[in-house]
């Protein structure tokens, strides 16, 4: 039962414990044995107040023709009028269509790969070998996005790239496969899938350490297999881990990594590269047109809300877990 937060006085009034010399006494002594956790959170409350939260006040430059050396006394108030020519652009829908035909492929690909992986891993009954695994698959993670298309670029390039010499032994004719549009999606599904796979499956690794292990010994004492433990224990146990995740990333839909995106793109395959973040901040940086490109990040942070929260009902209709 937890302690109450408010505790009546004689003349049935209500006050707060933290009025209490002792409940005060305890709180900072409390708050004392965990200074350490607090200086640890303190960074990250100072980075989401900085570059998360005080940006949503510009957020109004969508209502502007806002100009940047004027700020928003100098600026005219225009109303919804980037958003009537952000909605009315026949080239916004074909982002869209690109974003979220990429976001669907890694969805579908690169979303369960980790559990996959995950599941994979922790079958592995040699621990030395498997520690050494898990270590070389999430070391990707941590190359820059610019070291990666650098890699990409090295391994794709159709004259001195490491397909293109395979395909010359190969006697066949080397691929430009960053220049050609059908390969764009391709390309950053397997990259993508290389670069984080091992990575995100630290999440379901640490859900499935947290599984019982009782429940495999019952398991066991019923005559299941290993494949058997797997779907009946292993995979209910990180299943609410899953549906987490999921929620969270179909929140991404209308989102990609932007500087991969951005670095891989090149006038051949911008048909199909262009996404709509890429063009939010083509608007926005390149053509200095603010209030345009505000509307465009309020418009797609609106859709992926809605998004959440749709994802989040379902899912606590269907499988009563959800974020909230």
């Amino acid at each position: 039962m937890t302690e109450q937060t408010t505790v009546r006085t004689r003349t049935g009034g209500r006050r707060s414990i933290f009025n209490s010399p002792a409940r005060r006494r305890q709180v900072r002594n409390q708050i004392w044995q965990n200074r350490y956790i607090y200086l640890m959170v303190i960074p990250v409350m100072v980075y989401l107040a900085l570059f998360k939260y005080m940006p949503m006040y510009y957020l109004r430059a969508s209502f502007y023709d806002y100009k940047l050396l004027k700020g928003f006394e100098g600026s005219k108030y225009v109303g919804l009028k980037w958003f009537e020519r952000l909605l009315t652009s026949p080239e916004l829908w074909q982002y869209i269509r690109n974003t979220l035909t990429l976001n669907s492929l890694s969805l579908l690909i690169c979303f369960p790969a980790p559990l996959i992986f995950a599941l994979l891993l922790n079958e592995l009954r040699n621990i030395h070998y498997k520690k050494f695994v898990q270590t070389v698959s999430y070391m990707p993670h941590f190359i820059s996005t610019v070291v990666l298309v650098s890699i990409i670029n090295n391994i794709c390039s159709p004259s001195m790239g490491t397909l293109a010499k395979i395909f010359r032994v190969l006697g066949k004719t080397p691929i430009n496969f960053l220049s050609d549009p059908d390969y764009f999606y391709g390309v950053n599904i397997v990259s993508g899938v290389w670069q984080t796979v091992g990575w995100n499956a630290v999440i379901y690794i640490s859900a499935i350490s947290g599984i019982d292990q009782t429940l495999y010994e019952a398991a066991k004492i019923d005559g299941a297999n290993r494949w058997k433990q797997v779907l009946n224990v292993t995979v209910p146990g990180i299943l609410p881990t899953f549906i987490l995740l999921l929620i969270m990333q179909i929140g991404q839909m209308l989102n990609c990594v932007f500087d991969k995106i951005y670095l891989l793109q090149n006038t051949l395959n911008l048909q199909v590269s262009e996404m709509l973040p890429t063009y939010v901040y083509k608007i926005g940086m390149e053509g200095h047109k603010y209030g345009l490109a505000t509307a465009g990040g309020l418009f797609n942070s609106v859709i992926s809300l809605i998004l959440v929260l749709i994802a989040n009902f379902v899912s606590r209709k269907v499988s009563e877990t959800s974020l909230f």
